[in-house]
């Protein structure tokens, strides 16, 4: 039962999270009939550099492509009319576009997989120790494994010319551990095969 319940809860996690981002999309992005470029999504830009008495200036407007250039930009013309055509070659203008749309819909693409990150880095914090309960099965060979480094450290020669022998005999005691933990093993597998039949 706890484990169904458990799975119950993360597929609603799961469902519930998506038609969260399905929802969101839906909210945000605008209805096939307005997916046209809205005036944000494109201006031109001029960057007009000074000019005799003029300061440097740098002109945004929502315009087509083809008005992007000084005379429709620019506004209003700082030169009077005879220095237009001179000040207009001065200046670099650049048609610029983006999709909001898009950008929109990767952030909440981008902070929905941050949080659903967060929501799981806090439920392994705060509710897995809960749940999880220590093995009672390899409990027991832990402590005997503690118990073994133990006895091993305080019966090791300390002199330094024995070096040697005492990396052979820690490999040696682990091996030995490693054979007593695999008969531990097979011993609980077969009484529990034998419980069962």
């Amino acid at each position: 039962f706890p484990q169904a319940s458990m799975m119950f809860a993360q597929c609603t996690r799961k469902c519930g999270s998506s038609v969260l981002l399905i929802t969101l999309l839906c909210c945000i992005l605008p209805p096939p009939a307005q997916a046209s470029k809205s005036s944000e999504d494109i201006r031109c830009k001029c960057i007009c550099p000074p000019y005799r008495n003029i300061s440097g200036h740098i002109y945004n407007k929502n315009v087509s492509q083809k008005d992007c250039n000084c005379l429709h930009v620019v506004e209003p013309m700082p030169v009077p009319g005879n220095d237009v055509e001179a000040y207009c070659l001065l200046c670099e203008c650049k048609y610029e576009e983006r999709s909001t749309t898009t950008i929109k819909v990767i952030i909440i693409i981008y902070l929905s997989v941050v949080g659903a990150l967060l929501l799981y880095m806090a439920f392994l914090v705060l509710v897995d120790p809960l749940i999880r309960k220590p093995d009672a099965y390899t409990q027991p060979l832990h402590n005997e494994e503690e118990n073994e480094d133990a006895r091993s450290l305080a019966a090791a020669p300390t002199p330094s010319g024995a070096r040697a022998n005492t990396v052979l005999e820690r490999v040696e005691g682990a091996q030995q551990r490693w054979k007593r933990q695999v008969q531990e093993q097979r011993k609980t597998v077969f009484d529990r095969h034998k419980m069962l039949s």
